[in-house]
């Protein structure tokens, strides 16, 4: 697509709302800068334009998250794969969305705004603890399942947890943490625009969209992927354990 640098801010965030997380990755927060075009913009911040608009026209090459091919690949690099999707809600994605909802101008709709500005923080909250509860316990479990395989040892520790916890029951819990945006979609009507009419807040609610996507997308990759695999992987170590248990 060809992106006229003549354009207001506004425009072009109106075109297309993904470009507003672009231009913020430039320091370019696009409800402060709404008036003026890219042009302008990109001169009173001393950004090179054409490198702008070559980000912005990357928009159009990226496609959704594919995870096909996973499920050939061994538990540490979904792990590793996994952890890296958390590393990018952490440090990118849910800072991004704090940022957006807490400059959303509360004399638009300020129920609306009232309500995600108090539980967006607290979602944001919850979802931290869980990913690091997840990677300490869940993850740290699974990569010692898979030691303990290829090296036919299990350790007195892994002896210990297995006592504890099982697969299983990680996948029962997690089962229930997983639509932990289902107060964000009341508070939204489901991300339903019509009849918004401030740019900002439409341009979060597709960001919110978005990032539920993503949550489903790795939800899945965990539930249909990781899961079956570190099932198959503890039963493989019990196997392992009962026969040095037969031979001592």
């Amino acid at each position: 697509m060809n992106i006229h640098t003549h354009k207001r801010i506004a425009e072009l965030v109106d075109e297309n709302y993904a470009y507003a997380s672009v231009l913020y990755y430039f320091g370019i927060k696009f409800y402060d800068y709404d008036e003026k075009t890219l042009e302008q913009v990109c001169r009173e911040r001393g950004l090179n334009v054409l490198e702008v608009i070559q980000d912005l026209e990357a928009i159009y090459e990226q496609e959704e998250d594919q995870v096909v091919g996973l499920s050939a690949l061994p538990v540490d690099v979904i792990i590793a794969y996994l952890k890296h999707t958390h590393f990018q809600f952490i440090k990118a994605r849910l800072p991004y969305l704090s940022k957006l909802i807490h400059h959303l101008p509360t004399h638009q709709y300020p129920a609306i705004v009232e309500d995600l500005q108090f539980v967006f923080p607290l979602f944001v909250e919850e979802l931290i603890h869980h990913i690091y509860e997840e990677e300490d316990d869940f993850f740290s479990y699974v990569l010692d399942l898979q030691s303990a395989y290829y090296t036919e040892k299990p350790s007195s520790g892994l002896y210990l947890n297995m006592e504890k916890r099982s697969i299983q029951e990680f996948a029962i819990h997690h089962d229930m943490d997983d639509d932990e945006m289902e107060g964000i979609r009341q508070i939204t009507n489901g991300y339903t625009t019509e009849g918004i009419d401030s740019l900002h807040l439409r341009v979060v609610y597709a960001e919110l969209q978005k990032f539920e996507r993503e949550l489903c997308i790795h939800a899945s990759v965990e539930n249909e992927i990781l899961f079956p695999k570190a099932l198959m992987l503890e039963k493989q170590v019990q196997k392992i354990m009962r026969s040095k248990v037969r031979l001592n």
